[in-house]
Parts: C-alpha cells; structure tokens; sequence
C-alpha cells in the first residue's frame, strides 16, 4: 500500500523526463506557448528582477525568454530531471522542487512553467519558493489545471469500465482554480492571485496525443494507478469513443490543456494590504444606485 501522502511518483516522474530531455524539442509546443503567455504577464509588472530562479525549467525556454527588458542579470535553471538542466542556460542545476537547497532571500523572482503539477506537496513547495525570495519579490507561476485531458479522461474511463467493469486513474489529477489562490495564502505569499486560461491543440486521433504526452515526459506517474500496462483493447476502444464523442467537422479532435496562473508576493513592509471584511465605507446598494429604504 503507498503512502497516503504520495500522490506521485516521483522517481519515475524523473525517469520520464530524463527520456523525454533529448528529444524535448520536437514536443515543447506547449511549453513554449505558455511560457510566452508568462512573459506577456510579467510585461504588465513594471519592476526588474535581476536575480530569477526558473523553478522546474525543462529545457530552459523559459529563462531564455527573460533578459534585460525585465532587469534580469542572472537566472538559475533547475529541474528534476539532469538531461533537462543540461540543456537549460548555466548555471542550470537538478534540484527537486520538494526539496530546495537556496538559501532564504536569494531571488528577486521565481518562475516556474507547466512543473508544479507534479509535486505531492504543493503548499510545501509553494512555501519553499516564497522563502527563497527577497522580500516583495515575485512569484509567477504556470500549472496545468483540473479540466486538463478532460476529452482523454472520458475516453479511458468510458473504455475501461466497458472492457474490464471498473476505472484505474490513467491521467493525473490536477488542480482547480477555486483552490490556487487559497494554495498562495497558505504558504505565506501577499496579495495572492490566481486564474485561468486554456489552451486547445487538435490532433488526427487520440494516438497523435499520447505520443504528444510520451515526448512531453507528461504521461502517468499517479501512484494508485494500475502496475500492468494497459491493455490495447482498452486502449483502441478509448481512441474510437474519443473520436466519436469530440471530433469536429474536419475529423480531428480537440485536446483541452487548462493552465492555472498563480502570482503572489514575498510579505514586505509597505505592501498594499486588502481592506478587512466589513470594512467597506459605502455599502452595494449605494454604490450600484439602488435605495430600498
């Protein structure tokens, strides 16, 4: 029986994506869009941030990305896996976002794209991160959120209760929206925002998304899950109802990605503080003109 706190296996998280690091280029599309997306964020921040840690780095698109129209001096690239941090910018280290080893207040800023979703502890990450920074410095975050895959999870599980009379959690769980910004508060972080947006790649079939995720290094580490592989009667069912349920008018079928965004703020004094509960001085019915006295 696995440890009730072990969502993840992280071990073999880091062996998929230590296969995934040498031919990542031809799977960063995602990646890429979305760390573009962070970048046309961090352009509404008008502040600099000479020193950056880019936590969970994959190959380092994102810290490529960052330079001096940001202030930024020096990044530090890490990631779980060794293969990817060979291959982000210098100094680029294999660093496990459970486990930072950074001294408090080294950075100005962390970043992190589309890895967050893969730690079991993620308000002890989040805590980690926030010690790491200076104080009022940035965290920016990207995360795959809870209607991730939703057109593949249907599809399996439609697939598997029909072939084997029950469901194995074939896609990681993820998180929802409605929780990020409560996440943020939790681990110490001011003025915590969180909100989301999707994007959306059509593919043929269901077997181009699976090679998708396989070369993203994105593909089930979910410890409750089934040890044998899935059977491929499962597997060619779960395309056919896939294709039958989503495709449109063209034939291909859409693949939802939702990405949380999560911003907060190391506590420092002088910061804007939100206004207590009740401490409003003009009520909703005055302000929107209406009078029911």
């Amino acid at each position: 029986m696995s440890d009730p706190g072990i969502i993840f296996e992280r071990d073999l998280l880091r062996r998929r994506r230590e296969r995934a690091a040498a031919t990542f280029a031809d799977f960063d599309f995602l990646n890429r869009e979305v760390a573009e997306r962070l970048i046309d964020r961090l352009r509404d921040i008008r502040r600099n941030f000479p020193a950056v840690l880019d936590l969970g780095s994959h190959d380092g698109t994102l810290g490529r990305l960052l330079g001096p129209e940001f202030g930024v001096e020096r990044v530090v690239s890490t990631d779980l896996a060794e293969g990817f941090a060979r291959r982000a910018p210098a100094p680029a280290l294999a660093v496990d976002e459970e486990a930072l080893p950074f001294a408090d207040a080294s950075f100005d800023a962390v970043f992190s794209c589309l890895s967050l979703h893969w730690v079991n502890d993620l308000p002890g990450a989040l805590i980690q991160a926030r010690r790491s920074l200076r104080p009022d410095g940035l965290f920016l975050g990207a995360m795959l959120g809870g209607e991730t895959l939703i057109e593949l999870r249907e599809a399996l599980m439609a697939a598997e209760m029909a072939a084997a009379g029950g469901a194995s959690p074939r896609v990681s769980p993820f998180a929802e929206v409605r929780d990020a910004g409560a996440l943020l508060q939790r681990a110490g972080f001011a003025l915590p925002v969180a909100d989301a947006d999707t994007v959306t790649v059509t593919y043929e079939n269901a077997w181009g998304l699976m090679r998708d995720l396989r070369g993203m290094g994105e593909t089930n580490v979910v410890a409750e899950r089934h040890r044998q592989p899935t059977r491929r009667d499962v597997l060619f069912r779960a395309a056919e109802i896939y294709q039958q349920r989503h495709a449109g008018a063209d034939g291909r079928i859409p693949a939802t990605f939702q990405v949380l965004y999560l911003t907060g703020w190391a506590p420092a004094p002088g910061q804007p503080k939100p206004l207590a509960p009740g401490s409003a001085e003009a009520s909703l019915a005055t302000l929107v003109g209406r009078d029911d006295g």
